[in-house]
């Protein structure tokens, strides 16, 4: 199989703009994700597919790989499938461009699910970690996930799933932790199917995978990802870079 990674890179951010090019010990938050994913060792490639001059100048200019976006898109997922679709490649992960901790552990995770899929059922596959706070279990920003028996994913949501009518039922909740690997042809298919009114309702371009019946296999995990959303998390992300 040939395994790439691709990062999506869009230079506005609601929370935080131009996030991606912030100074994080002397390099941008976008190149040391970059770097990271490189240093992985996991991928045949890498690339940063944005819409910005500025980051694809950013990777370019220090040796990585960089495609332009040609067009304005309403999810990663539609961004990804136009960089891909004329590469020639089996799966693709996404790699958050606000990560620049990402490490090979969570990602080794992800791709094993397709190793022994040799009937090709798996069409993307992401991970998730069981949340036990009930803070964690009311916040809407906290996607949460319901499987079937086979760790298949049957629902996300940013409401409480399942909801609790019965305190001893034994239920586990799990949040959604958003690194996903992709057939390509999932991406291409995503990329041509129109948005439906659960993706709508819930603002979660994976519900659009489910609505169509693709088939998303879950992995459990202890990863909780380090991304920089906000100019505060900018600065413990500095405070970490210097202990490490």
């Amino acid at each position: 199989m040939k395994i790439i990674a691709v990062i999506p890179a869009r230079y506005a951010s609601t929370r935080f703009p131009a996030k991606l090019m912030q100074d994080l010990g002397g390099k941008t938050i976008i190149l040391r994700t970059y770097e990271a994913s490189v240093a992985t060792n996991l991928f045949d490639d890498v690339f940063v597919v944005t819409d910005s001059d500025l980051i694809y100048n950013e990777i370019v200019s220090n040796g990585g790989k960089a495609i332009m976006s040609i067009k304005e898109h309403e999810s990663g997922s539609d961004r990804i499938a136009e960089a891909v679709a004329n590469l020639d490649v089996d799966i693709v992960v996404n790699v958050q461009g606000d990560e620049p901790f990402t490490e090979a552990g969570p990602l080794e995770q992800v791709l094993s699910v397709f190793k022994n899929d040799v009937e090709k059922k798996i069409d993307l596959a992401s991970l998730m970690r069981e949340i036990t706070d009930e803070d964690e279990i009311n916040n809407p920003n906290h996607v949460k996930v319901v499987v079937d028996q086979s760790q298949f994913a049957l629902y996300f949501s940013r409401s409480v799933i399942p909801y609790p009518r019965d305190k001893d039922a034994g239920v586990r909740y799990f949040q959604h932790i958003g690194i996903y690997a992709f057939r390509k042809q999932a991406l291409l298919d995503f990329h041509s199917l129109p948005m439906k009114s659960l993706e709508a309702s819930e603002k979660l371009e994976q519900l659009r995978y489910l609505e169509f019946g693709k088939k998303i296999k879950m992995v459990e995990t202890t990863h909780v990802g380090i991304g920089i959303d906000t100019a505060e998390d900018l600065e413990k992300a500095r405070a970490m870079l210097k202990d490490l």
